[in-house]
Formats: structure tokens, sequence, C-alpha cells
């Protein structure tokens, strides 16, 4: 099939199938690169059968273990770490709709970038969990991820603490300072055994000028959609509220 549209010229479609040839080409390198993960050995097992907190069934805290996330049929566990408290460095403005949030130190509240990656993420989730299982596991307390979810509006998401285990810190979701960071964690259940099978430690590799680490990339609607435009990506960081601009 042929396609064209109204109006274009000659050099739109002869710029265009060339675009088309190496669009084709990324999806091939895409692919690849897909098969060479599942095709990883083993990794680690987990040192611990971490103890998040997470919300039971009745609405009170209970404590949850890494074990326990993984429900019959699924064998692959993503968590994705929720940077909450955010980095000390982000002075993004805090939250200002989610009213109990609001009252936090800036420092302490959540970054918007993962927010913004949650927010697309609730949506999507109730169709990944067909197959997989997934979780969000942030720092703060229960309490406080909990209430900020209410109050963002999410309703699929597993949310979890790991206040009380060093879950962030061993799985590089956390400096030796105790600053916070935004990986995604792959894990895989054969029997009892329970390993490591992929991390976003692209996010630690040197980008190129101009780029952001896009470690988790493919996930993120937002920035592929500017992708498709002719301004591109915009010189901009996302943020918890847009009404006041």
């Amino acid at each position: 099939m042929n396609v064209t549209y109204p109006g274009e010229s000659t050099q739109y479609r002869a710029a265009r199938d060339r675009l088309l040839a190496e669009e084709i080409e990324l999806r091939r390198r895409m692919e690849a690169v897909a098969a060479a993960r599942r095709e990883l050995p083993p990794g680690g097992a987990i040192p611990e059968d971490y103890v998040f907190q997470g919300e039971g069934a009745n609405g009170e805290p209970t404590e949850m273990k890494m074990s326990e996330l993984f429900e019959a049929g699924k064998n692959s566990l993503a968590i994705y770490s929720f940077m909450f408290p955010r980095d000390p460095a982000d002075d993004r403005p805090g939250p200002v709709r989610e009213k109990e949030t609001a009252r936090l130190p800036l420092v302490e509240g959540p970054c918007p970038s993962c927010v913004a990656l949650l927010d697309q993420l609730d949506g999507a989730v109730e169709h990944a969990i067909q197959h997989i299982n997934f979780a969000v596991a942030a720092k703060s307390s229960l309490p406080r991820i909990l209430t900020f979810a209410r109050e963002r509006g999410w309703r699929r998401l597993r949310l979890l603490s790991s206040a009380d285990n060093t879950y962030n810190a061993d799985y590089n979701a956390e400096t030796p300072e105790g600053a916070q960071r935004p990986m995604l964690n792959v894990f895989h259940r054969d029997g009892e055994s329970i390993r490591h099978f992929w991390g976003s430690e692209l996010f630690y590799a040197p980008f190129d000028r101009g780029q952001d680490p896009r470690h988790i990339g493919t996930l993120e609607p937002v920035w592929n959609l500017f992708d498709l435009t002719r301004d591109g990506r915009p010189d901009w960081d996302e943020q918890l509220s847009y009404a006041e601009e």
C-alpha cells in the first residue's frame, strides 16, 4: 500500500519514505534489543524477602513480603521506585490541589516527573496486570503515599512503602546519601527462587548532550508524543499542576 496525504509535495513524499525506512529499522532494533533482554542469564537472587507495607483488603496497613506480590501464574514483577520524597535539589512547585500533601515541606513531597509517569501508568496498569505483577514503592510512609494517591485520583496502582527495608538502596533507587532515584526493576520467579531480571540502569549511563537518561523512555507516552511533532521535545519539566501557568 502506497500511503499519501492530501496536498503533499513530491519532496515531502520522498523524504517521508526515507524516514519510513529508518522507522522500520528502528522497530527491528527495538525488537532485537527486547529479544536480547529476554535472553539474559539469570540475575542475582534477592538477598532477602523484603517486607513492604501496603494497603490490606480491609483498607488497613499490612505487611507484604516481596514473594507475596507474585500472583499465581504471573512470574514477572516490575517495581517502579517513586521518588517520594523528591530529590533534594528539585525546586519545582509542590502540590496545590492535593491539599494534605501540599502541607508537607517541599523536600518531603513527591517528584513531579515520577507523578507524571504514574498518572499515565495508572491507566495502563489495568491491562498490564493481566500478564505481569506491577507495584510502585516509595520511601515515604504508607499514609502519605495513600493520601497523595487518593488526592491525585489514582485508582489502579499497587502502592507500597519501602521505608522500613533496604530495597531502594539495594536496587539502585537510593544514593548513599539517601536521595531517591526513579529506578524500574523487574524480577522473575522460578519456583521458590526470586531473581533480579532487569533494571533501568541506563539512568546511570552516560548520555548525549541535550538528552536526559531516558532509562524508561519507551514507557512515557507524553514524551514519545512530543517526538511525533515538528517542535519535538520541549525544554521543559513536568509539573504537578499547570493551572497557574
